[in-house]
């Protein structure tokens, strides 16, 4: 017998070793996955279970692909997004075991032309600030900067000077991605070395996670990777990827739960796997610390019952789930969803991924953390959040939020009086062109930002995208100046990622 085979051999023993503790419960969330996936018509998952050191559970359900067909396994790759900011938190983790950072050095300091609204804000501003999002500015704000744009990683940054916060500096919890970005640009001020190569050479390469990427550029589509979909009309339609290099640090991984898993073990080791140590313990402990805290609503209550805290740590999620530390992170990309926890005292890792635009991940990641931690009366979540889902589903048809078309109106005017250019400070240019009967649009900096406007009523359009991804359609409000003439715009598109209504376009000409 060959020494390769023999290796093979072993490993499995040792997971059936491991894993044998738990074939009762295993058997049952296998079937309890697999309805899952069905229940919410979701074309592929995947799950792995890390316990004690060891993984007890990796494998794929249905397909990576609804139109070829192939099946999802544990090695098939999906974008998990922004799991990715608990590697960039570890990626200056070891800087600060180096030290070459410092958790409280200011940003300026590496980023000297770095800024935000407040000059106040930038000249104070932390690492430790970038990575707990504490800043005043509100959930998701600026995401369109980069979000499928043409914008540079420090073009982003640069933009982000116009973006208004929403509440005072350490105030208050708002989620943000280009913070991230700013937080990744620390690593090669610090080092001479990009974010993506420091993050290969320091996590990735050593954890032989060998179908895991950093950017859609490497990707190869022939390989073993799942594509992302959007659910149109009851049926599942696969999407293009849109590539986030320009926001990397905050999201860009692509990864297997196969890889993945090494990951969860090398944080349920608090830095040290194989007697390799990555970064300290304490650096573990600082990032898995709550920073930030979250308030908890009364619907967040009735949802989860046992939860009693909630705050972001470094890079991390962190609450409490039946009387166990959790720490955790989700990751939204166009058309995948996954889910990642990890329950420290119970030596306990899970991920789930999807290619879908639903939240069956984290449905699926309360169902095995429930089995593992000795919950009775199991909650049924996957059935729980559809509901939910359902009943927070945005009535797309109605992007006015109520406003009732009003019938037999017109434009002001001719419909290439309202062509041109307009022009956001913050985001650069969406132009106009009449296109037979109907205007066309495209966002300059976001070649998939593209389509047409339809009059709706008065001087309101309705935006229909020209390619199918995972925003809606939504609507276009034009400004008249003094003169009577177009003088800007407003776009909305109702969704819980983007928020159009940041942009106050002006027309130039």
């Amino acid at each position: 017998m060959n020494a390769y085979l023999l290796t093979i051999l072993a490993v499995a023993s040792a997971l059936y070793s491991v894993a044998q503790p738990y074939r009762k419960e295993l058997k049952a969330l296998d079937q309890y996955l697999e309805q899952a996936l069905d229940d919410w018509n979701v074309p592929g998952m995947a799950v792995a279970i890390v316990k004690d050191g060891e993984t007890i559970f990796s494998k794929g359900y249905g397909v990576r692909n609804t139109s070829t067909g192939e099946p999802v396994d544990g090695h098939s790759a999906f974008a998990i997004a922004s799991n990715t900011k608990a590697v960039t938190a570890a990626a200056l983790a070891i800087l600060v075991d180096e030290g070459k950072i410092h958790w409280d050095d200011r940003v300026q300091d590496y980023l000297p032309w770095f800024q935000l609204y407040d000059p106040y804000v930038s000249a104070n501003l932390t690492i430790r600030d970038l990575l707990c999002h504490r800043s005043g500015l509100e959930t998701f704000s600026g995401d369109l900067l980069w979000y499928g744009s043409q914008h540079s990683r420090h073009e982003v940054l640069k933009r982000a000077r116009h973006l208004k916060p929403k509440y005072g500096f350490r105030e208050k919890f708002g989620y943000q991605n280009i913070l991230f970005l700013a937080a990744g640009e620390i690593v090669p001020a610090v080092t001479g070395q990009s974010w993506d190569a420091f993050v290969n050479e320091r996590i990735i390469a050593p954890l032989n996670m060998s179908n895991t990427h950093l950017s859609t550029s490497t990707v190869n589509r022939a390989a073993n990777v799942a594509q992302p979909h959007n659910e149109v009309n009851g049926t599942n339609v696969p999407i293009a990827w849109v590539n986030w290099d320009n926001i990397a640090p905050a999201g860009s991984i692509i990864t297997s739960v196969s890889d993945w898993s090494a990951w969860l073990k090398l944080q349920l080791g608090q830095g040290t796997l194989n007697e390799t140590v990555f970064w300290s313990p304490e650096r573990t402990r600082e990032m898995w610390t709550v920073h930030t805290p979250e308030a908890i609503s009364e619907r967040r209550e009735q949802i989860y019952p046992t939860l009693t805290f909630a705050g972001y740590g470094l890079g991390w999620q962190l609450f409490n789930h039946h009387g166990h530390k959790v720490v955790a992170h989700g990751g939204g990309y166009d058309g995948m969803v996954s889910r990642s926890a990890l329950v420290p005292d119970q030596q306990l890792g899970v991920i789930v991924v999807t290619n879908s635009n639903t939240i069956l991940s984290y449905a699926a990641t309360y169902r095995i953390l429930d089995v593992f931690l000795g919950v009775k009366n199991l909650t049924d979540w996957s059935a729980l959040f559809k509901s939910l889902a359902k009943r927070e589903e945005p009535d797309h048809d109605n992007a006015l939020n109520g406003v009732t078309r009003i019938e037999n109106t017109h434009p002001t005017h001719d419909l290439a009086k309202y062509a041109g250019t307009y022009r956001d400070d913050m985001y650069g240019d969406l132009t106009l062109k009449l296109v037979g009967d109907q205007l066309a649009f495209q966002f300059e900096p976001t070649p998939l930002f593209r389509g047409t406007l339809r009059h709706y009523h008065y001087d309101t359009f309705r935006l229909n995208w020209g390619v199918t991804m995972m925003l809606p359609p939504g609507m276009v409000r034009f400004d008249l100046g003094n003169n009577g003439l177009p003088a800007g715009l407003h776009v909305e598109v109702i969704n819980p990622d983007f928020d159009f209504t940041e942009l106050n376009f002006i027309k130039l000409d």
